[in-house]
């Protein structure tokens, strides 16, 4: 099986949603490019399933304008739209056979039978689950069941394919693992996609693009590259992975760069528009070098925890611009609690950003 359509972008223009005098998207506009990935980011409450909804046509707009590939969609209901949706439920029929479920679609909207499980086949065949369409649900462990649950989506060949916090009833090996399946489906189908999740590794995984939401409205929208390396400000760099948040001097710009000074060492920055004075620092914790005592370039510090995990170590060093949360490669001997060290700062994932 393969979608023969041609992939359609999606468009939100100044999208507004309310709920009597609750405002759930608030004026909001972004793009989804024909055949991407893009993911609703954000915290619980923020309006990304809601923006997820009003995609669907489960919700309708209060205000603005929907539109899936050239076509205004605004007042359609979910029924007239050519949208698919994976729920984090899976919603499967436990009486129905894994091969009925994935065909159900099909055949309600008047294929064959016959057909209708041919196509179904083949979709399973797709997923990885050739061969298992005689089984029930309940026969399937958590990943089985929501790629049953991506083939019933795929088989009815969407302009748009819709994902609800997919993984979250998945434990933490077989979200990797299906998450890979389905951002591998995503690009071999180029199916235009938006995917919804709270989880911040999940998004950087899977996505083209990502869009932070903040209280019903976009925070930052870019590539996960973009989002981490970058962040616009404090709530943005503390959500997208860790974030160690200083307080900084912006000494004086020069061309693109702010010369800034942090804990009694300047660093050159990208200025971000921002003014002398008084900043915020946004410092990933991969991005600090732990040295000996005494080392030039570099704030004293103490190590106040150290923690073994398999692959990296992890330090909490107390300094005198506050607690740094470190995450260390090098996997030789920790470094014990109490003693001192000397903290540097890298070449990468430092950002100026707002308050």
């Amino acid at each position: 099986m393969s979608n023969g359509k041609p992939a359609s972008s999606v468009v939100f223009d100044g999208v507004t949603k309310r709920f009597g005098s609750v405002v759930a998207v608030d004026t909001v506009s972004f793009r989804v490019e024909a055949g991407r990935l893009v993911t609703l980011l954000g915290p619980s409450g923020c309006g990304k399933t809601t923006t997820l909804r009003l995609i669907a046509g489960l919700e309708m707009p209060t205000g603005g304008r929907i539109l899936i590939g050239d076509e205004d969609v605004s007042s359609l209901p979910a029924t007239d739209r050519d949208v698919s949706m994976v729920f984090q439920s899976y919603a499967l029929f436990p009486h129905m056979t894994v091969l009925e479920n994935v065909s159900y679609g099909l055949v309600v909207s008047g294929l064959a039978k016959r057909d209708a499980h041919a196509r179904a086949e083949e979709g399973l065949a797709q997923v990885g689950l050739a061969g298992l369409g005689r089984r029930l649900p309940s026969e399937l462990s958590g990943g089985p069941q929501q790629r049953v649950a991506v083939a019933r989506a795929l088989v009815l060949e969407p302009q748009v394919l819709l994902f609800d916090e997919p993984l979250s009833n998945l434990d933490a090996k077989l979200r990797r693992q299906v998450r890979e399946d389905i951002r591998e489906l995503q690009q071999t189908l180029n199916l235009t996609s938006v995917y919804v999740t709270h989880d911040q590794q999940e998004a950087l995984a899977v996505s083209d693009r990502i869009i932070v939401m903040r209280n019903a409205e976009i925070a930052q929208e870019g590539t996960p590259h973009e989002l981490y390396e970058q962040p616009v400000d404090r709530f943005v760099a503390d959500f997208v992975g860790d974030a160690n948040l200083l307080e900084a001097e912006i000494l004086r710009l020069d061309g693109d760069a702010a010369v800034v000074r942090v804990a009694g060492v300047e660093l050159r920055l990208p200025h971000r528009d921002l003014k002398p004075g008084p900043a915020d620092l946004a410092v990933r914790p991969e991005s600090i070098r732990l040295a000996e005592a005494g080392a030039h370039d570099g704030v004293p510090g103490e190590v106040t925890k150290a923690t073994y995990l398999g692959n990296h170590l992890e330090y909490t060093v107390t300094t005198e611009s506050g607690a740094l949360f470190v995450v260390d490669p090098h996997l030789g001997p920790a470094r014990p609690p109490g003693g001192a060290v000397t903290v540097k700062f890298g070449d990468r994932g430092i950002a100026l950003v707002k308050p």
